[in-house]
């Protein structure tokens, strides 16, 4: 029976190396968000920086591991064997649930993941054995800790609210005192500035942060007591010393505090984290030692021994913050960047990635509104003073350089790494495991908020992005603690051999996520992705745009022609994977339309001509992504819908228009690639009115069939409009190949003029 535990401790250890790795290749860029979103150290000074902040982090972390033992659960009320499933459950359901959120490319937190799989898994057992005793559901309150539980689910709810606050806070009032021209204030305010960041820093982090640590016991009778002085001289030091690297050595402090926070993030996230991918498998770990040396059975063992104060062995910390390391450095997720928090907290202009809602909307004109009658009670000088300090500076850059500005200055970078430090150490320091990825994220969106980085044309779309992450960690809550009772449920009813089935399980997803995303990868790298025009004269426009035009041309027949074979086959993946290549094309011909505002910025005034060509060309190409969207989109309703397959003489039809369809792109895409535009060869202008013509007849041939033959309106209505839109397809292809012959021909007739 012993055999089993211990095959268990080496599945947990196993599971613990992988949550380790794949938690930190995704929560490790959250320290990492300012100083790169700021661009103020080089990116190797960064993770140099962090991964000194992870080592000893991870070191200083034992403290918290009591969370996993008893935080949520009364141990003493379960058996050893009832302890091992709980832990078994938990760490399975953690891996995938990482997992799944990560294919899924949803924002999650690996701290809620596993207060929430601790407390699912309790429950399960709980009401197991509440059932097995003929006991009142009541008795629940005796297994689980309720008044720890409770504190640690509001204070990671409450996380939420405060940082987003006192992010918000902190920030309007460093701008209001700073501006945007902080680099042209008197040194010594740039000193003062940095002798709070630093000092609240180091306070929390280095003093603050250690208690409940191994370490705290030795430096307790030295700061106990003493915060104010111990904060007010540490205040005056910092201040004196950031004086002297602005005069002296003429460096820039807000580069030092971003330095530091980085570290001290690193520091907190470890400290905070490690809890999350090490503690349930070191709990297990420890009550297998205790279980072992009682010679009691699994089945007798009270797990009274949880309930103790027990030190984590230092090397475990160690390897564990050297595979956390390790990840940081060659994990190529950890490596790519997540831009969530970047792209929602930027200063300027960027693609939007989340679509407004009737929640957004609505949040924004209220607080418009709020702003509005606010106005009028703040008197119209100050409000004159306060809006001097929010003048960003105009900041000429070369032509094709506008994207390579910061995401935000190092003002906000300072703000947020030093309030989310902070935030964090002081709930590392109180042993509640608040989420890092809660805390910078929405410390980020309060300073966003109070730089006004959300102005009118943004508000909308990073609004409804925070709503979206917020929605995801909630919805991160609830599957982990359904997940988590549900794996702890099924091990209970199978045992040995439903922990092997479930850890096969878990292998089989993870490894085919992986091929999955692999291959995604591949394709999208493979994949004739376009892009905009960056050239500032009509002829380089052509060129450009002929790249995306022929990369569409080769997109929408590949999206055709798996539309048309999946209706006749009545193939409903087929279909579904038609409809979802062309709304991707969709939205990256929308991305270039919303990219002509900034095409038109950088045009040289000589050649403005080429804004009203690009326009005309971004629009066509729009009529032709939309009608091959439709067609998938009526097709894929009508297979979806189980109507009526499309006769034999309708898909004969369909397969020759599609055909010539298909022959007409090619020839066309022979002329973007060729740059050809001087002849539009007679060959395609009659394929053109060949195919319009085979249209027309089946369209009439359709009509026929109605009056005399057809007895399924759907079908019928089917047909029409896959009739119809072909029609429009093939016009709107020929009015692009007309727009670049038109242009091409008045551009090569401006090259001879100024020639001679």
């Amino acid at each position: 029976m012993e055999n089993i535990y211990i095959l268990m401790l080496a599945a947990l250890a196993i599971l613990a190396i992988a949550d380790l790795v794949v938690g930190v290749s995704n929560d490790a860029v959250n320290f990492l968000n300012s100083a790169i979103g700021s661009k103020a150290i080089s990116f190797r000074t960064m993770m140099i920086v962090a991964s000194l902040g992870i080592g000893l982090g991870a070191v200083f972390s034992s403290g918290l591991m009591e969370v996993a033992r008893k935080g949520i659960f009364v141990p003493g009320e379960f058996y050893f064997d009832e302890i091992m499933i709980i832990f078994m459950a938990v760490m399975i359901t953690d891996i995938l649930l990482l997992d799944f959120f990560n294919t899924l490319g949803m924002p999650t937190s690996t701290t809620v993941s596993i207060v929430f799989e601790l407390l699912g898994a309790a429950v399960a057992m709980a009401l197991i054995k509440i059932g097995a005793d003929n006991g009142s559901i009541s008795e629940l309150t005796n297994y689980i800790n309720t008044t720890k539980a409770t504190e640690i689910i509001l204070g990671i709810l409450l996380s939420v609210v405060v940082a987003f606050t006192v992010g918000a806070i902190v920030q309007y009032v460093s701008r209001v005192l700073l501006s945007f021209n902080f680099e042209r204030k008197a040194k010594w305010v740039g000193a003062v500035f940095g002798g709070v960041a630093l000092a609240a820093i180091t306070y929390f982090i280095f003093i603050k942060g250690l208690k409940g640590t191994d370490y705290y016991a030795q430096i307790k009778p030295l700061i106990e007591g003493k915060t104010l002085l111990i904060v007010l001289v540490s205040f005056v030091i910092w201040t004196l010393l950031s004086y002297m690297v602005v005069t002296l050595l003429k460096k820039n402090i807000y580069k030092l505090i971003i330095a530091v926070g980085t570290f001290a993030l690193a520091l907190a996230f470890a400290g905070n984290d490690l809890v999350n991918f090490i503690g349930v498998p070191i709990a297990a770990w420890q009550s297998y030692e205790a279980w072992a040396a009682s010679g009691v059975p699994a089945t007798e063992f009270a797990m009274d021994v949880l309930g103790k104060k027990v030190p984590t062995p230092t090397l475990l910390l160690l390897v564990a913050g050297l595979i956390m390391v390790l990840t940081l450095w060659f994990s190529s997720k950890a490596k790519r960047v997540v831009k969530t928090s970047i792209d929602l907290s930027s200063q300027g202009e960027t693609q939007e990635r989340f679509q407004p809602n009737f929640l957004s909307r609505n949040l924004v004109r209220f607080s418009m509104l709020i702003a509005k009658y606010t106005a009028t009670v703040v008197p119209a000088s100050l409000q004159g003073k306060i809006e001097q300090q929010f003048v960003k500076p105009v900041i000429e850059l070369p032509k094709g350089k506008t994207h390579e500005l910061p995401a935000f200055d190092m003002v906000r970078a300072a703000v947020n790494l030093m309030v989310a430090s902070v935030l964090i150490s002081i709930a590392t320091s109180m042993k509640l495991p608040l989420s890092t990825t809660y805390v910078t994220f929405m410390v980020a969106m309060g300073t966003s908020l109070a730089d006004r980085a959300w102005g009118s044309e943004s508000a909308v779309y990073r609004v409804a992005g925070v709503l979206n992450v917020i929605g995801g960690w909630f919805f991160t809550a609830i599957s982990a603690f359904i997940a988590a009772g549900t794996v702890a449920y099924l091990i209970h009813l199978g045992g040995a051999s439903m922990i092997a089935v479930l850890l096969l399980l878990a292998v089989l997803l993870l490894a085919r996520n992986y091929i999955k995303h692999t291959k995604k990868t591949r394709e999208t790298r493979a994949e004739d992705s376009l892009n905009r025009a960056e050239s500032n004269s009509i002829q380089g426009v052509i060129e450009e745009s002929a790249d995306n035009i022929s990369k569409a041309l080769k997109r929408v027949s590949k999206i055709n022609q798996t539309t048309i074979s999946g209706l006749i086959d009545q193939d409903l993946d087929t279909l579904k994977k038609a409809k979802s290549t062309v709304v991707k094309l969709e939205v990256e011909i929308e991305d270039l339309q919303n990219d002509i505002f900034y095409f038109i910025k950088d045009l040289d005034d000589s050649y403005l001509g080429a804004s009203k060509f690009y326009i005309d060309v971004i629009g066509s190409l729009q009529d032709v992504a939309q009608s091959s969207s439709l067609i998938a989109k009526v097709s894929h309703k009508h297979v979806n819908n189980n109507h009526k397959a499309l006769k034999k003489k309708q898909a004969e039809e369909l397969l020759d228009i599609n055909d010539k369809l298909i022959n007409l792109f090619g020839q066309m895409r022979e002329i973007f690639d060729s740059r050809t535009f001087d002849r539009i060869v007679p060959d395609i202008i009659e394929q053109k009115q060949t195919l319009l013509s085979s249209v027309e007849d089946s369209i009439q041939k359709q009509v026929e069939r109605t009056r005399t033959e057809e007895s399924s309106p759907k079908n019928a209505t089917l047909y029409f409009s896959i009739l119809l839109e072909t029609k429009d397809l093939i016009l709107a292809n020929m009015n692009i190949l007309n727009l670049y012959h038109d242009e091409y021909s008045r551009s090569q007739i401006v090259q001879e003029t100024e020639g001679q």
